[in-house]
């Protein structure tokens, strides 16, 4: 059974009195483990797609299960209560609150949790850990470049060891030897730790990173020819 499971989902906008449809019967399984990149020109629906599977929308129709969830069917509370133990989710934009240290920031989703100060603690030092971040724990963001605060962004991603990653263009803002050292680190993250990662970007060579690479197409998902490990980065096959 694949771990995220989308089955025919149609989503829909009005806008302007036209309706709008950037995702028409579009169907994807996703396997544990492993790292997809949704690639499609801007306005395409590719964040739409990933909305809809990290439970922050719900499609027109359709349905979408997560690890055995049908989370089509779940109410606001519990969804919301879903989304805090399962989905990571990393932004383009960063979006640290600029008055919290990095360790505050990476901590954040944990206070949804029933956690103990000492676990939170614990997981707060791996999540930065693994993101070789441990010494700028106390830093603002202020004080860390632009890849240091994606860093950070992306341990507040894993700090819950969630079911599923998402990141919407996580390399949108960065230069490009920045964005290349995210990519490896998203790469590392899936083939080590074993993430399952869902990835939107419009850049090719990014998307190049991941094992298994879709195209959006007026609201239909494309499988392109798999991707050659480590093409786009250098990194190791």
């Amino acid at each position: 059974m694949p771990l995220v499971n989308v089955e025919h989902v149609t989503k829909e906008f009005v806008k302007g009195g036209h309706t709008i449809r950037p995702l028409d019967d579009a169907s994807l399984a996703v396997e544990r483990g492993d790292f997809v990149s949704l690639m499609g020109a801007s306005g395409s629906g590719k964040s739409t797609l990933l909305n809809l599977i990290a439970g922050i929308d719900r499609p027109t129709a359709g349905r979408i299960e997560v690890a055995d969830v049908e989370i089509t069917t779940l109410s606001r509370t519990r969804l919301a209560r879903w989304r805090a133990e399962n989905v990571g989710y990393i932004f383009q934009m960063h979006n640290l609150i600029p008055v919290l240290t990095a360790y505050e920031n990476v901590e954040m989703p944990l206070l949804l949790l029933p956690l103990s100060a000492g676990e939170r603690q614990r997981r707060v030092a791996v999540a930065l850990e693994a993101v070789s971040l441990t010494d700028r724990a106390d830093h603002y963001p202020r004080q860390l470049s632009g890849g240091q605060e994606q860093r950070v962004g992306i341990a507040r991603a894993i700090v819950a060891s969630p079911t599923l990653v998402v990141a919407d263009e996580p390399t949108g803002d960065l230069d490009a030897e920045t964005s290349e050292q995210i990519l490896v680190l998203l790469q590392r993250l899936n083939r080590e730790l074993g993430m399952t990662l869902l990835m939107v970007t419009h850049d090719a060579m990014a998307a190049g990173i991941a094992a298994r690479r879709l195209r959006l197409v007026q609201g239909k998902l494309i499988e392109v020819e798999p991707a050659l490990a480590g093409s786009a980065t250098g990194g190791v096959p």
